[in-house]
């Protein structure tokens, strides 16, 4: 199993070994790949030093999966030519995603669409990962009809220069901005580019992904994403209106028996998801499960996860586990 990790020296790249190296997949022969001022770069994988190589001496060496997290150019530039050899890209960016032509693919959900037909695949918005995950079990029982998210996102999921910007103001240094505004005591309603509709790309990506995962462009959807100075991950709240009335307790014990969900939900205890635990780990957590009393079959909830783990990498990663399960490479 030859395996390319495109953008092995970023953020999300880093984590991506990781969780290759955690799960233990079967990589007979490692591919580290990045761009041009980064080749020759050494990285460590399982104890062994792999030296970082260009994107067109990946695509010549024929790999079987090549795992992409290296921005929306490049994927689109050269996926295609890595499919063109037969490897299946994995790709991390949102380049693919809205393509008709292309599986949107949250594992747990929908990995039985794919094929050996399929050689690029979209991993959805590190977001969309979270909310979806939580909404599947609850669409398939009740109907979702409408809903309302609002995040609260991590710093890392602008980067390893948002990073900086927040070390920076912590320690009242002066360097480079990724922001228009400081982070640090700050909250900012604005993530990724404003669109012409008002709404930034985050946010309509919160719209239009999950009606694809799921298979159901009648949900209607309205977000609003904000950045907060956090990196353990994003928190999210939704207002879910149903077609269908529920019972709380039924929505709690359906979405702890969904795999890769738990639910943290006791106030008693003042139990309830966190980033700040969330950090490090592959599940997403649910809590403040509750009754919207202003209007019927309408339920209210708070989700959080790892942006960097379920959010990108390791939902990736179970991917190209399906893939080779199934036998599909």
């Amino acid at each position: 199993m030859k395996v390319a990790v495109v953008g092995a020296t970023g953020m999300v790249g880093n984590v991506m070994l990781q969780i290759l190296e955690e799960r233990n997949f079967p990589i007979t022969e490692l591919i580290l790949v990045a761009s041009e001022k980064s080749v020759g770069k050494q990285i460590t994988f399982r104890n062994k030093n792999y030296s970082v190589i260009g994107l067109q001496d990946a695509v010549n060496l024929h790999p079987d999966i090549a795992i992409f997290s290296a921005g929306g150019q490049t994927s689109l530039d050269w996926a295609p030519k890595f499919a063109e050899v037969g490897t299946t890209v994995i790709d991390n960016s949102s380049a693919w995603r809205m393509n008709p032509d292309n599986k949107l693919i949250v594992p747990e959900i929908n990995a039985s669409e794919l094929t050996k037909e399929d050689k690029i695949i979209a991993n959805p918005n590190c977001s969309t990962i979270q909310l979806v995950m939580a909404l599947a079990p609850l669409h398939k029982k009740y109907k979702i009809k409408r809903l309302i998210v609002s995040t609260y996102q991590s710093i890392t999921g602008t980067g390893v220069k948002a990073v900086q910007q927040l070390e920076n103001e912590y320690k009242g240094v002066k360097g480079e901005m990724a922001y228009h505004y400081p982070i640090h005591k700050n909250a900012i309603p604005h993530c990724d580019v404003f669109l012409e509709n008002g709404y930034t790309k985050e946010e309509m990506k919160l719209v239009q992904e999950p009606q694809k995962i799921l298979n159901d462009r009648s949900i209607a959807i309205t977000a609003t994403a904000v950045r907060i100075p956090v990196v353990g991950g994003h928190s999210e709240s939704a207002n879910i209106e149903f077609e269908n009335d529920f019972n709380v307790g039924e929505v709690r014990k359906l979405l702890n028996e969904t795999p890769g969900v738990v639910v943290q939900d006791n106030i008693d205890t003042n139990t309830y998801p966190m980033p700040i635990y969330a950090h490090g780990k592959n599940d997403v957590f649910v809590g403040r499960i509750r009754r919207d009393e202003s209007q019927p079959k309408t339920i209210n909830m708070w989700i959080v996860s790892d942006n960097l783990r379920k959010g990108a990498a390791t939902n990736a990663v179970q991917i190209a586990e399906y893939l080779v399960e199934n036998k599909l490479i």
